[in-house]
Formats: structure tokens, C-alpha cells, sequence
């Protein structure tokens, strides 16, 4: 049995409460762990702990050099625990080990990205008079609040911990309190470093710790990953000191396919969009568009391939799609799903737990594909977040950009064509934050990640993701000054 507890101010330490909360296996619903439960009284040790050390400690003055050493170094860590790392993944979200690893080399990916980004640093000069230094400066925000979801835990906390500490932040982070276990082992992992105390604190627990870090006028920098509801809390919370908010709250995202499109490629993409970790990814495509004349293949097609996922636990090698993660998560796509049906689309495949008795137990559902949906339903408008396509008829690109847009969310979409001024074309109009073209999901440390609308506030990843995290300065130096005689002379 898997036993975590809070790290604050470079200790380990049990909830002043002594709360836990038992961390269930999503395939068969066996407690896998108890992990601390803190409280805001915990998140306030931590965030006087984090703010104690970014104003008085060594930290805000370590060299950008010494940084990019630390994520470095962090990155090596991954490397070496990838294994382990990719276990306890697979164990708390259910999804399968591959994918789990490959979100390990992701993971590593990201901190050698940003420590590379950091050993750029050096600031800009301006021009000026001659007895003047003008030098833009980049400068850390302060004391970060990083709160991260259920369904890429560490991969989200690589996101947001990266540049914060790259930046020279200190940190308090809260991972969900579904899945907190990669997030306490990678802080195992940081303690064996030479981190200054406070720099980086772990406060696992639920909506209360990350109230007050919304809430704490301490606290200058919190970044959100998770549901539109919470995101909403938090940023109304977070006008208490007008501290700095970043927020990546999912998306409905479309996923276009026009008639030139290669069908065979097509197809295949449009499985992995919505059913890779379940359909339990903010980015997933659930939402299919295809054009008219393509339409009943096309979901005939679908309909051939679905029987044939392969559902099972995770780390079976011949599995491909694994439980969604909690038994709310399952009862919502349930719901959803009979609440299109009502509104008249048709079931093609799925829609219900599988049978067999190894599905008895744990949070299983069949991948599911709705066709015949008409974009007034509700279905087409909310995030399903679980193995659902919902599919849609367009007769032209005119109107499928004019459907495609009409949502409030804009994280990302895709556009399949041969036609390259088409792809460009959709590529430009379309107001989502990615858009790919003949592919889906990609993405890389290089490239921003957010979305317009209700997606959120801000980007993670690349150039600005670093940029999130630090203040703009105008340093300006007079080496020669003189009075003016102006007033009163």
C-alpha cells in the first residue's frame, strides 16, 4: 500500500488534520494508496514557506546558469525513474503503459526544453543616450500556485514547474486529489537535489487547497489546469491581489474532414483523436465533422474498427484503451451518452459498460460513436471527456467553419484535405489555439499550448510559456545626471 505525505518548506510532513484519502484503481476499484489530505492550514504553511524563501532566501538570486543546471538535472531524474514513473501513472489514471511512457519522455523533454530556454536568458539592451544603460529585464513573478488535473497529472506538472522554476519562482503545487501519486514520487525524486527549503512545496488534498491559493494575497502567480467551473472560482478568487492567472479549462474540439481527404488515414486518426487515454484528454477530438458525400462510409468504416479495440487493463501489452478514471467521470459520460439518443442521434456502437465479468468491477466503458448529431444538441456543444464520437453531417466549408466556431471553447481542432489553400484556408479562420492539419493530437515543447474563448487565459509551453512565469522590467541607469533648472530657478 502506497503511502504519501505533504512536502513543505524541505520536510516531509503529515497533514496538521491527519487526513487521508484512499486512491482507488480505476480497473477494478481496489485502494491502490492513502495519500495526505491537507487543508488550507497546510496550504498556508506552504505558502509562507514558498514566500519566505523566494524573499529572503538564496533562490531569486541563483544564476540562470544554476536553473538550467537544476531542470537539467530534473530531467535525468525522469529519465532514470521513467520505468517507475510510468507504473504509477498507469496504476492511478488507468491509461495504458505505453502511453504512460511515452508521456515520461515527454516529460524529460520539457525540462531539458526550458533549461536549454533559460540558458539563453540575458535580458535586452536598448538604445539610449550615451550616459544612459536601458536594458529590458525578465525578473520571476514570485511565490506559484500550480494546480494540475487527473488526467495527465505529471505531464501537466512538467508544464508549469519547468519554466516557474526555470524562471526562478518558488512553488506550491496541488495535484489532483484522484491522482496524486507520480506527482509525490517526483517529488521524491527532487528532494534528493540541493533545492533550497521552500523553493518547492507539495500540498496534495481538494478544493480547499486550492481555494487558498487562489485566494492567499501571498501567493503572486496561479496556473490552473482543469474544469471550466473551477477555473471560473479561481479566477475570482485570484482578483483578491491581482496576482497573475493562467488557465487551460478543455475544449469541444472538431475534427474536419472534407471529401479529398485520404479516407484510410482519415479514419484511423479519427479513432486515435477521441479514444487515446479514454477520450480523457482536453484536446481529444470527439467532436467529428464530415463532409456530406463521405459521410456513411466513413462512419460505416467507424463502425467496422470499433468492435475491435482491444479494452483491458493497462498494462496488458495487447490492450488499447483502458478504463476512464473515476466512477463520476463514468456516470457523467453515461448520461450524456442517453441524453443524445433522447435528443435523436443514433447509437452506432457502444454506449455501455462491456460485458464479461472483468469489467464488473472498475470504471470501463465501451468506445462509443453517436451518429446523425445535429450541433443544437447538447452533446455536440459539451466537453464529453470519455470514449464518445459524436458525429455530424456538413455539406460545405463555408458552413462547417461557421459550425466548428460557433462553441465557446477554442483549444484545438483538425482539417483533413489534399487541398493544401483549403487546409490553409480552414487553418487560419478556424479560432481554436491548434490547428492541425492531416494529423491529430501532436505537440512539442517548442510550440504553445492554450486555447481562445473559454479554453482559458494564457500559454504553456514554448518562448511565452517561459514568459508566464516572469515580470517585464525597464531597467534604466543615469551615469551622468544633472539638474534641470526648471522648477523654481
Amino acid at each position: 500500500m502506497i503511502q504519501t505525505q505533504l512536502y513543505i518548506d524541505g520536510q516531509w510532513q503529515s497533514p496538521l488534520a491527519g487526513g487521508t484519502r484512499a486512491i482507488l484503481s480505476p480497473a477494478d476499484e481496489t485502494v491502490i494508496a492513502q495519500a495526505a489530505e491537507g487543508t488550507r492550514d497546510d496550504a498556508r504553511r506552504a505558502i509562507a514557506a514558498a514566500r519566505k524563501a523566494f524573499d529572503q532566501g538564496p533562490w531569486r538570486n541563483s544564476t540562470i546558469r544554476e536553473r538550467a543546471k537544476l531542470l537539467n538535472k530534473i530531467a535525468e531524474l525522469i529519465d532514470r525513474d521513467a520505468e517507475n514513473l510510468a507504473r504509477l501513472e498507469s496504476l492511478n489514471t488507468g491509461k495504458t503503459i505505453t502511453e504512460s511512457r511515452t508521456d515520461m519522455g515527454d516529460i524529460a523533454a520539457t525540462f531539458r526544453y526550458f533549461a536549454g530556454l533559460v540558458a539563453s536568458e540575458s535580458g535586452a539592451v536598448n538604445e539610449a543616450p550615451h550616459h544612459v544603460i536601458s536594458r529590458t529585464l525578465r525578473e520571476p513573478v514570485g511565490v506559484c500556485g500550480l494546480i494540475t488535473p487527473w488526467n495527465y497529472p505529471l505531464l501537466q506538472a512538467a508544464w508549469k514547474i519547468a519554466p516557474a522554476l526555470g524562471a526562478g519562482n518558488t512553488v506550491i503545487i496541488k495535484p489532483s486529489n484522484l491522482t496524486p501519486l507520480t506527482t509525490h514520487r517526483f517529488t521524491e525524486l527532487l528532494s534528493e537535489l540541493d533545492l533550497p527549503a521552500g523553493v518547492f512545496n507539495l500540498v496534495t488534498g481538494g478544493a480547499e487547497v486550492g481555494a487558498e491559493l487562489a485566494e492567499s494575497h501571498d501567493v503572486d502567480l496561479v496556473s490552473f489546469t482543469g474544469g471550466a467551473f473551477a477555473g471560473e472560482s479561481i479566477m475570482k478568487a485570484a482578483t483578491g491581489n491581482f496576482k497573475r492567472i493562467g488557465l487551460e479549462l478543455g475544449g469541444k474540439n472538431p475534427n474536419i474532414v472534407f471529401a479529398d481527404a485520404d479516407l484510410d488515414t482519415a479514419v484511423d486518426y479519427a479513432l486515435n483523436a477521441a479514444f487515446f487515454h479514454a477520450g480523457q484528454v482536453c484536446s481529444a477530438g470527439s467532436r467529428l465533422m464530415v463532409q456530406d458525400s463521405i459521410y456513411d462510409e466513413f462512419i460505416a468504416r467507424l463502425a467496422e474498427r470499433l468492435p475491435r479495440i482491444v479494452i483491458g487493463n493497462g498494462f496488458h501489452a495487447e490492450t488499447q484503451m483502458g478504463p476512464v478514471q473515476s466512477a463520476q467521470q463514468h456516470e457523467k459520460i453515461l448520461k450524456l451518452v442517453q441524453m443524445g439518443i433522447a435528443e435523436g442521434a443514433r447509437l452506432v456502437h457502444g454506449g455501455k459498460r462491456p460485458a464479461g465479468e472483468i469489467y464488473q468491477k472498475g470504471f470501463w466503458l465501451e468506445p462509443t460513436l453517436l451518429a446523425d448529431v445535429s450541433a443544437e444538441m447538447k452533446i455536440a456543444k459539451e466537453e464529453i471527456f470519455g470514449p464518445v464520437i459524436t458525429a455530424e453531417r456538413f455539406s460545405s466549408e463555408e458552413e462547417v467553419l461557421r459550425l466548428a466556431n460557433d462553441t465557446p471553447y477554442g483549444l484545438a481542432a483538425a482539417v483533413w484535405t489534399k487541398d493544401l489553400d483549403k487546409a490553409n484556408r480552414m487553418s487560419r479562420a478556424l479560432r481554436f489555439g491548434t490547428v492541425w492539419v492531416n494529423d491529430y493530437h501532436p505537440y512539442f515543447p517548442e510550440a504553445p499550448w492554450g486555447g481562445y474563448k473559454a479554453s482559458g487565459i494564457g500559454r504553456e509551453l514554448a518562448r511565452i510559456g517561459l514568459d508566464e512565469y516572469t515580470e517585464l522590467k525597464h531597467s534604466y541607469i543615469n551615469l551622468a545626471p544633472k539638474a534641470m533648472g526648471w522648477f523654481g530657478a
